[in-house]
């Protein structure tokens, strides 16, 4: 059986796949949702954030880091390619969206932990006649 983490690392990776594809294929075979192209673009590097963050929680300064040079190589390359081409706002948007998922996954995970702790009764009130 699969565990949590194995699944998300899978995720993880696959997600990174199709965000590679998307950025370096012609614009006519690069996928679309819609015409919000900056929230898609927001929205895959935020899953994309979240999904590594979570899937390797203790590196997630790392993650963060190395998903960020990515995201600016990946514009960066898209200099090169005849029919793209590289924007500094589009660079910001992907950078935000990649910050925020992986600050949901430590968010998340932070207070998962809060909440067990809670819930195992580990953590008790300052008062204990309930004010």
């Amino acid at each position: 059986m699969m565990n949590f983490r194995r699944a998300v690392s899978l995720v993880a990776w696959l997600l990174l796949a199709v965000v590679v594809y998307s950025t370096l294929s012609p614009v006519g075979m690069r996928p679309h949702i819609g015409n919000w192209v900056q929230f898609e673009r927001f929205s895959a590097y935020g899953a994309l954030g979240l999904s590594f963050a979570m899937a390797y929680p203790k590196r997630r300064g790392l993650v963060l880091t190395v998903l960020l040079a990515g995201a600016a190589g990946l514009e960066l390359l898209q200099m090169v390619l005849p029919d793209r081409h590289a924007r500094f706002g589009d660079l910001a948007v992907k950078m935000a969206g990649t910050a925020c998922g992986v600050c949901v996954a430590w968010l998340s995970v932070r207070y998962a932990q809060r909440f067990r702790l809670a819930d195992s009764g580990a953590v008790r009130k300052a008062n204990p006649d309930g004010s």
